[in-house]
């Protein structure tokens, strides 16, 4: 791979991964190679959560990577670096598979359990847990997004402001939404909404 390690040792993630991209659409599948190792983990669980189907998820994750591989040249760097670009991608892929399934009836969320849950869900009972699940999933999709990025991801709100292509305010209002439709779906389940309200 043609990256110069010099200038980018103990460079931020968001600057390593705009030289990986720069070098991606040089046609480096080294670089691709490194990029989709470095960020497949985050967004298949991001996909999984939004779409509650492994197969699905994985196919979303691989038109992402895909969409990467065929699009770097449009890349432009700078600001929070190709993470947010790449969940952003990932989401619509999830909301473009959504909106293809409503006219199925809802299917059940699976009853697996995701090794990534954070160490909050992880004390939560299974029954508790898997409440939890499907209330989410049950969510309005940008507000299921929302949520999943914020809490589960834990990633900043400005990141996920950027993902969903929102200003701060309108994200953390439609967190604000997203949380007052779980608490009234969760009725017996507040363990887990009064943390993401503590983290708030």
């Amino acid at each position: 791979m043609n990256l110069a390690p010099g200038p980018l040792v103990g460079a931020p993630a968001a600057v390593l991964d705009d030289a990986l991209v720069a070098e991606i659409a040089r046609g480096s599948a080294d670089a691709f190679a490194v990029l989709v190792d470095r960020h497949t983990p985050a967004l298949f669980r991001v996909a999984w959560r939004m779409l509650g189907n492994a197969a699905d998820a994985e196919d979303a994750v691989q038109e992402t990577m895909t969409r990467l591989w065929t699009r770097a040249s449009e890349w432009k760097s700078g600001g929070l670096g190709a993470r947010p670009w790449l969940h952003r991608v990932c989401i619509n892929h999830c909301l473009d598979r959504l909106r293809r399934r409503r006219h199925i009836a809802d299917a059940e969320v699976p009853e697996q359990v995701d090794p990534a849950m954070g160490a909050e869900a992880a004390m939560l009972s299974d029954e508790t847990r898997a409440q939890t699940r499907a209330a989410i999933m049950q969510l309005p999709e940008r507000q299921r997004a929302a949520i999943i990025l914020t809490y589960y991801e834990e990633l900043p709100n400005a990141v996920v402001a950027e993902i969903l292509e929102l200003n701060i305010k309108a994200l953390e209002s439609l967190l604000f939404r997203a949380r007052q439709a779980l608490r009234q779906m969760l009725a017996g389940a507040e363990t887990s909404i009064g943390a993401m309200e503590r983290s708030s």
